[in-house]
């Protein structure tokens, strides 16, 4: 049975949030700042994850 790590469940959520704002109606640069933070917080969120 896998353990749920509250670090990789985040990124997850990160990286759907990420996708959304590929898709949000908004101009392309504010969706390209969004994505880049999500993915920022994402990455951030896994590296932190393989630590524990």
């Amino acid at each position: 049975m896998t353990a749920l790590i509250p670090s990789k469940i985040r990124a997850l959520a990160h990286r759907k949030m990420a996708l959304s704002a590929l898709r949000a109606n908004s101009s392309l640069s504010v969706r390209l700042k969004r994505y880049n933070h999500h993915m920022d917080q994402a990455r951030a969120l896994e590296a932190q994850g393989g630590e524990q």
